[in-house]
């Protein structure tokens, strides 16, 4: 038997945890009675939505997708879909001081208060003044179209607080990660049956 297909045993125990974890997650998130609960409630569950994605992209193939984004896909989907959602799992398991998605913020100082040039100040620094994003993505079982923005920081500045809800509102905001990282997670699916939602530029 060859030892180089992909996933190999180790990898498909790893997969099965992870993918089964995330789907759970995000049948919750998209469904409307997740919006009704408390709000540290859906922060926290959220959060275990990014962490998991964030484990899957150490899995190769995964990582090969999102190389054929940069190329096949809208401008800064790629990017998106790996530094940004990156950023924000980082940023809410590094800073572990807040119970909402709205009460989230960090700035250079406190960002590098004990090691600059970690992935958090990365990304600031390299995306602070980038053009904001425009999406839309589309809910069949609701019929509901929605639009929503990327707003990257104007600036990135040692006393100027970089908050998460300015980047991305939490309801529409966390819809479109999800999706989007679904969509990129269902590419590793051998059949992963008619997506509910679907979403453009």
């Amino acid at each position: 038997m060859r030892d180089d297909l992909r996933p190999n045993e180790a990898e498909l125990q790893f997969l099965t945890l992870a993918y089964n974890r995330f789907y759970d997650i995000f049948d919750e998130v998209m469904d409307d009675s997740f919006w009704e609960r408390e709000s540290w409630y859906r922060f926290s569950r959220v959060k275990d939505g990014f962490a998991v994605y964030s484990e899957l992209l150490n899995y190769e193939p995964l990582k090969w997708v999102l190389e054929d984004m940069r190329t096949s896909r809208p401008p800064m989907e790629a990017e998106i879909a790996s530094e940004l959602f990156r950023f924000i799992r980082n940023l809410i398991v590094h800073f572990p001081f807040f119970d909402t998605w709205d009460d989230v913020w960090v700035n250079r100082s406190v960002v590098n208060c004990f090691k600059e040039d970690q992935s958090i100040d990365r990304f600031l620094t390299k995306h602070s003044g980038t053009e904001t994003v425009k999406y839309r993505f589309w809910e069949a079982d609701k019929k509901t179209m929605t639009y929503l923005s990327i707003n990257f920081p104007k600036q990135y500045e040692e006393g100027a607080k970089v908050h998460l809800k300015d980047i991305l509102t939490e309801k529409e905001g966390v819809k479109f990660t999800f999706i989007l990282m679904r969509r990129i997670l269902d590419t590793q699916v051998l059949s992963a049956g008619e997506q509910e939602s679907t979403m453009s530029i």
